[in-house]
């Protein structure tokens, strides 16, 4: 339920609870009373609620929704997922998207120079994928194999073209891959990655409610990589997923949108505001040298600094085409 509409509710029930207690006391109390103490709550619950001009006023910004915990948003649809049943076997992942009126959604809106976003991710945070499958008309399909067994999360991230504005939608179906494996017992606050040969470091913090700037840095061999290239119209992209559920958060990259075959680094700023106090999952995807790499960190809400991975290392990267397949 959305805020004004809970609002809404909220204003009913205070409606229908003092229109009776109204009712009882005009007998006892006198009329000018009763109509202060009713102005009296009204005021109470705006300071209790706060209204949308409140924090306007005072600059605050309210957390995106959280998408991608249904496998159907504003009427579309993400239909079963085909793909391999185990690990290490090779075939094709696919499925597709119904619209509102219960037929194959034809149109998109290109969004980050793609129709659709396809990510990846173990329940448990790690064997994470962000790739863009091919589209015939009706379905959406990509070469596709397993590296490990689990229960995996699959999230179409796309803008549909029918609806004649835009319209930011995030679907998700759960598929499980046979085999052993043991998941991770726990994702540990960490900033810093190595992936391929780079460092990455993340400054900034998350809250909940509120937007704030997130900054990664790359460098490589102790020197700062200058040599980012843009990456679907950005200089990367940063996917963040809420620990316990996988909700998926939009992050807004910071600045001009780049130019094919300029370069630019260290440093790439993101806006991003947590939905709610916790643990979350971030993935940076960047390229060098046309080659996309994937740096994972994890952040809480109260800006707690990482005391160490339990065993000792920190985690690490991969690259985005790892294993291959045709990242269209």
């Amino acid at each position: 339920m959305k805020t004004p509409v809970r609002l809404g509710a909220f204003g009913l029930g205070l409606a229908a609870l003092f229109g009776g207690a109204y009712a009882v006391a005009a007998n006892v109390v006198p009329d000018s009373a009763v109509d202060q103490r009713l102005e009296d709550t009204d005021t109470e619950h705006d300071m209790d609620m706060g209204t949308e001009t409140d924090m306007e006023d005072h600059g605050g910004h309210e957390a995106d929704p959280v998408r991608g915990l249904s496998i159907e948003q504003d009427g579309y649809v993400l239909s079963e997922v085909a793909a391999p049943a185990e690990a290490g076997a090779d075939g094709v992942l696919s499925f597709g998207i119904t619209a509102p009126d219960g037929e194959p959604l034809k149109q998109y809106t290109e969004s980050h120079e793609k129709d659709l976003h396809l990510i990846v991710v173990r329940a448990d945070g790690a064997e994470f994928r962000h790739v863009h499958p091919e589209f015939d008309g009706e379905t959406w399909s990509l070469p596709w194999s397993w590296n490990q067994p689990g229960t995996y999360r699959v999230f179409a991230d796309f803008v549909p073209g029918d609806t004649g504005e835009e319209l930011d939608v995030t679907l998700t179906r759960t598929v499980e891959v046979a085999g052993d494996y043991t998941p991770r017992a726990e994702n540990p606050v960490t900033r810093t990655a190595s992936v391929d040969g780079f460092d990455v470091t993340l400054t900034g913090d998350l809250a909940a409610g509120t937007t704030t700037e997130l900054t990664v840095e790359v460098a490589k061999d102790g020197a700062p990589v200058t040599a980012l290239e843009p990456y679907l119209g950005a200089w990367g992209h940063l996917v963040a997923l809420r620990e316990g559920d996988l909700g998926y958060l939009h992050v807004h990259p910071e600045g001009d949108e780049p130019e094919p075959g300029t370069t630019s680094g260290p440093q790439i700023v993101f806006a991003t505001a947590a939905p709610t106090e916790g643990r979350y999952l971030l993935y940076l995807d960047f390229q060098v040298d046309g080659q996309v790499h994937t740096a994972p960190f994890v952040l809480d809400t109260d800006g707690t600094e990482p005391a160490g991975d339990a065993t000792g290392e920190e985690p690490h990267g991969h690259d985005a085409d790892e294993p291959s397949h045709d990242d269209n």
